[in-house]
């Protein structure tokens, strides 16, 4: 075991080499490209066995990843933002075939208009494909995820493809310290793939859901593949709980931070979860009995765990680092499709914009969401969702408009 200052793609690439994947195929796209770049140095030095081969596009790419997996290999690639979309056909076609491999997402907000810097419009746009996530916050739950995500992909009871998302910029470029378990150890947690059930066999042809169905059993197919992401649930949960043992690391489905006796609970995902963490710790310090939940899992989506955790509070607020054109934000959906309909009264739940395009989120913007969810459960009045911006965004952004203006006016001017 060694402990490195690593940056989230390095240790995304260490996680692929400690898993010893067999086949990488890849296209470059930022922020990603760096855990490409180290993997095809690592296969080039002859320090990993396999072979990464770069194709033309995300689409060939998640291809190439499903049909070498549904041949009993152990598959790896990465990619981002729109990437992701240009390959979301075959995002959701992997995952009807039922072949196990892991995908990393390096979140980056999508276009229009275009950013570098990250939310989570790119990783969310894929939930209902069938694809299960496993959603970090630092650089050793992006190692450690990798090596629970093939456990978990490569189930019977699951055998479905992982993706592991982690935020671009804010992770996947800066360095924090990393354990690097011993490969020894991680061969003890996570054996080769036995593929047996799953490699295609030329002499022994079977269905794996890719002909054309009519309705009844493209219906079978679907909902099998739902039951699968169901007891995926489980079997993380049996995982995590062996990683915990070998490793003394935690990686439960929902992080619970000051919870128990919380009246006011923050819930979001990713990196910035951390700066929430901090202001909880600033928050008790006034006097504030806030807590923090964190869903590592978004899809299976853990339900059950956030009522348990959830009940008996006065106010919930969701940060949402995304944006649903129309409707709001994608998680506060989520939960709320799990706390309200049943008969012990919900806690109030408030909605939040924020860290869009890689927009930070200050602490004080932190106490200012306790606060007006506190307001809201004493009122009993739900806000409408709010988007997290300062009075000095907006005037810059008025300023560049002007800008605009007059050079548009100049433009059109006669010479």
């Amino acid at each position: 075991m060694t402990r490195e200052l690593l940056t989230g793609n390095l240790a995304a690439a260490w996680g692929a080499r400690l898993a010893r994947v067999d086949y990488v195929p890849a296209f470059p796209i930022t922020p990603q490209t760096e855990i490409i770049e180290t993997l095809s140095d690592w296969y080039d030095s002859g320090v990993m066995a396999g072979r990464l081969v770069t194709l033309e596009s995300e689409h060939s790419m998640i291809t190439a990843a499903g049909a070498a997996a549904a041949t009993g290999v152990r598959v790896f690639s990465a990619t981002s933002s729109q990437g992701l979309l240009y390959g979301m056909e075959m995002i959701y076609t992997v995952a009807g075939w039922r072949v196990p491999f892991v995908l990393v997402n390096v979140s980056r907000a999508l276009a229009a208009p275009v950013t570098l810097e990250p939310d989570h419009n790119d990783i969310l746009a894929a939930r209902d494909s069938g694809m299960l996530q496993i959603h970090c916050a630092n650089c050793q739950e992006v190692l450690d995820s990798l090596l629970i995500a093939y456990r978990l992909a490569e189930d019977p009871r699951v055998r479905l493809p992982v993706i592991v998302n982690l935020d671009g910029f804010y992770l996947s470029f800066t360095r924090e310290p990393v354990i690097i378990p011993e490969p020894g150890a991680v061969d003890a947690f996570l054996p080769a793939f036995d593929a047996e059930s799953i490699r295609f066999r030329a002499s022994q042809p079977e269905s794996q859901a890719v002909a054309v169905l009519g309705g009844s059993p493209y219906s079978y197919f679907r909902y099998e593949t739902h039951l699968a992401a169901l007891e995926a649930l489980k079997v993380y949960d049996e995982v995590a709980a062996d990683f915990t043992a070998r490793f003394g690391r935690s990686h439960a489905a929902v992080e619970d931070y000051r919870c128990g006796d919380a009246e006011i609970v923050l819930v979001m995902m990713g990196s910035f979860a951390t700066k929430a963490r901090e202001a909880v710790e600033r928050l008790r310090d006034a006097g504030v009995a806030a807590g923090l939940l964190r869903p590592r899992l978004l899809r299976p989506f853990p339900a059950d765990r956030l009522r348990e955790y959830l009940a008996g509070k006065r106010g919930v607020a969701v940060i949402d680092q995304n944006l649903s054109m129309g409707k709001g934000g994608v998680l506060h959906s989520e939960i709320a499709s799990a706390l309200y309909g049943r008969k012990d009264a919900p806690p109030v739940l408030t909605s939040f914009i924020g860290g869009l395009g890689g927009r930070d989120i200050s602490a004080e913007e932190f106490y200012e969401m306790v606060s007006v969810t506190r307001e809201a459960a004493d009122s009993g009045t739900v806000p409408p969702p709010r988007l997290l911006y300062t009075r000095d965004e907006l005037r810059e952004v008025r300023k560049l408009q002007t800008i605009a203006r007059v050079e548009r006016s100049e433009l059109g001017k006669e010479p």
